[in-house]
């Protein structure tokens, strides 16, 4: 068992630096789109030089200052290590920047392995999200979150919606968009939130979707087929805003195989129960 103490302020503003300098590659490439080079990794997969220009610097960065932490990184790979590890998605919401649409984000992750300790003598008995970074340089809002401590929007502390009610709850969503393998799981979901809610979202930005949830923006958030680097600082947010950020499965401490439910402590429950009906339990992880 590891037992390393970490630092989590100090992580934080590691994090926070990363972010802005990942974003001020992004706003860089965004005001010339139309010289990027993309690439289809597969149907729908788009990666242009701007997600690989702008994880390269949060990666250096991060190396620089946690050199004992693994990285997970949507287009460089990387793997686990040490006591913690960074998940780090340079731009999130890839087609919304392609396409000149301002709404997309970096989102940076601290995830601290089992037998880790993090508040005093807390020794995590599981893989936990501990810092979370959403940063939005369009609206230019900063979404910052610490295990244990609070969720903040530009220093201001944030906390989920108060509505009980599933009638009068937004929901957020994304849509199948590469792997559609679990559309037959996803549809009847859509089908349902539709008419029992006030409406749904879906704004392309899974990592917004839970920053803005755990703002109260949104009641609660649903999504399938994601990536860890997706959610990880997401699910920080909301949960240290009091909510709920789990696996759609509930069989993971937190959403890593991408099949997020999330929301307000009376919001989502209620989602998890309509969810739950649709869900093929045997199926595996989409990647």
């Amino acid at each position: 068992m590891q037992s390393s103490q970490l630092h989590l302020s100090e992580y934080l503003n590691a994090a926070i630096t990363a972010a802005r300098a990942g974003a001020a590659v992004l706003q860089a490439h965004f005001r010339q789109r139309d010289d990027l080079i993309i690439d289809k990794k597969a149907r729908n997969d788009l990666v242009s030089q701007a997600d690989r220009d702008a994880e390269a610097a949060i990666i250096e960065l991060l190396r620089e200052q946690t050199p004992e932490f693994g990285i997970v990184a949507e287009e460089s790979g990387g793997s686990t290590a040490g006591p913690a590890s960074w998940y780090i998605d340079p731009l999130d919401g890839t087609t919304n920047f392609l396409h000149g649409i301002p709404h997309y984000s970096v989102s940076i992750a601290l995830v601290a392995h089992a037998g880790t300790r993090v508040l005093g003598d807390d020794i995590l008995q599981a893989d936990t999200p501990v810092i979370g970074v959403v940063y939005d340089p369009n609206l230019e809002e900063l979404f910052t979150g610490m295990y244990g401590v609070g969720a903040w929007l530009n220093e201001h502390r944030i906390s989920c919606s108060q509505n009980q009610e599933f009638s009068e709850a937004l929901l957020a969503t994304g849509f199948p968009f590469r792997d559609f393998s679990f559309a037959t799981e996803y549809m009847p979901t859509l089908h349902d939130a539709l008419p029992q809610t006030r409406g749904v979202r879906r704004m392309g930005s899974a990592a917004l979707d839970l920053a803005w949830t755990a703002c109260g923006r949104y009641d609660g958030y649903w999504e399938m087929g994601l990536a860890p680097w997706d959610v990880a600082a997401g699910t920080l947010l909301v949960r240290e805003a009091g909510g709920v950020a789990g696996d759609m499965r509930h069989k993971d401490p937190w959403p890593i195989q991408g099949y997020v439910y999330a929301g307000n402590p009376y919001i989502a429950p209620q989602l998890d129960a309509m969810l739950q009906p649709h869900l093929l339990h045997n199926v595996g992880h989409h990647p």
